[in-house]
């Protein structure tokens, strides 16, 4: 009898560590998780552009986001971190990889300059390079990754950039060290809060966030022409300026003209619509694409 108790107890006590050693595998495994899934909720974009191609294209082989813009335009950080390679590369060109303090890593290619260097700390927002089109690139053009853990050659932890700042598109204008890169609300329809209680036809208000070359992509005009349209002598804005759109009238009444880089949601939030009412009065699939000077009611 004492062999048999000695024995269940001996059974128990195994089982105990067990279960034991279990529960701290798993908590490390926890633990390790965590390193590289923390919160990115803060992160602002890197640079003002448009978004030209997605992560995933070309049959799965790009793994991250392209944003084109003006050469020399400047390229941000989208949060804290450490400089772990800052070099010139055959096919990245000027390219930087930055570690954030949650684990991930980000990698910022093609830049006509580099201004950090390996082993330095860079805050958010601080300004990484210009960008370029350089290496293996066939326009000018930021090239933007995102890897959960480290940076690897297969790109096995690459995660798609729309995981981080909310689903986007091709075409889309994107604004530097926004926390909203998107600019949901009043992309390019009416801003949030108007000066007067109308606008004259072809007027645009200036909201925040805005930028004379993502206005002129909205219209489809150069800087130039806005800029002599306004006899202005410089690119910088302030918020609810009227600017004057060479051959540019307003959309008849109750009604609104897609522009370059508006969404379903955009254009809710800035004509103050719910979106569910705005698909419904344009019988509207809320997945399938609106495109550039489609006439959508809105009242």
């Amino acid at each position: 009898m004492i062999f048999d108790y000695a024995r269940r107890l001996f059974i128990f006590f195994l089982l105990t560590v067990s279960v034991f050693m279990m529960f701290l595998t798993v908590n490390a495994a926890n633990a390790e998780g965590d390193k590289v899934s923390g919160d990115t909720s803060s992160w602002t974009f890197p640079v003002e552009g448009m978004i030209t191609d997605s992560y995933g294209t070309r049959s799965g082989s790009h793994k991250g986001m392209d944003i084109g813009g003006d050469i020399g335009s400047p390229v941000y950080s989208v949060a804290k971190g450490k400089v772990i390679k800052s070099y010139l590369s055959d096919t990245y060109g000027h390219v930087v990889f930055i570690r954030h303090e949650n684990g991930y890593e980000t990698v910022y290619a093609h830049l006509q300059s580099r201004l950090v260097d390996e082993n330095q700390e860079v805050a958010q927002g601080q300004q990484l390079g210009r960008l370029g089109n350089t290496g293996r690139s066939t326009g000018a053009h930021l090239h933007f990754e995102v890897h959960r853990g480290e940076w690897t050659i297969d790109k096995e932890n690459a995660v798609d950039p729309y995981r981080v700042f909310g689903q986007g598109e091709v075409g889309q204008l994107v604004f530097a060290k926004e926390k909203d890169p998107f600019q949901a609300v009043g992309v390019s329809g009416t801003p949030e809060s108007l000066p007067d209680e109308h606008v004259a036809e072809g007027v645009h208000i200036v909201h925040k966030g805005e930028t004379l070359w993502g206005i002129s992509r909205q219209y489809g005009l150069s800087v130039e022409e806005i800029m002599q349209k306004n006899a202005l002598k410089s690119s910088g804005l302030n918020v609810n300026q009227r600017l004057m759109i060479p051959g540019s009238g307003s959309s008849p009444e109750g009604q609104y003209v897609v522009k370059q880089g508006d969404t379903l949601y955009s254009i809710s939030k800035a004509q103050g619509i719910d979106m569910d009412e705005l698909v419904s009065r344009n019988d509207l699939n809320p997945a399938s694409a609106i495109y550039p000077q489609q006439v959508l009611k809105v009242n």
